[in-house]
């Protein structure tokens, strides 16, 4: 379940640092949260697809790493980027 160009890019927009970021942390987890939205969103529909189930698992522990390096290095910013994603209750 690939990102759309023109839906990465607003997804990117909206969640970077500065002008020429593409790779920041929050970045990433925007589009990872995206990403797994989509994939969930199949797996209800598709329970037997197992090899999907198995990216999932890896896409979702690769956003907490990431959400775990963030919250050590900037916890201002990872509130913000939990509230922004709306994430955590």
């Amino acid at each position: 379940m690939m990102l759309e160009v023109e839906e990465k890019q607003t997804i990117i927009e909206a969640h970077r640092v500065n002008d020429k970021d593409v790779g920041s942390p929050e970045v990433q987890v925007a589009i990872l949260t995206q990403r797994i939205t989509r994939l969930s969103e199949h797996l209800q529909r598709m329970p037997k697809d197992v090899h999907s189930k198995r990216g999932l698992l890896s896409m979702v522990s690769r956003r907490r790493r990431l959400l775990n390096y963030l919250k050590n290095i900037n916890p201002d910013r990872y509130a913000a980027l939990i509230g922004k994603l709306g994430l955590r209750k």
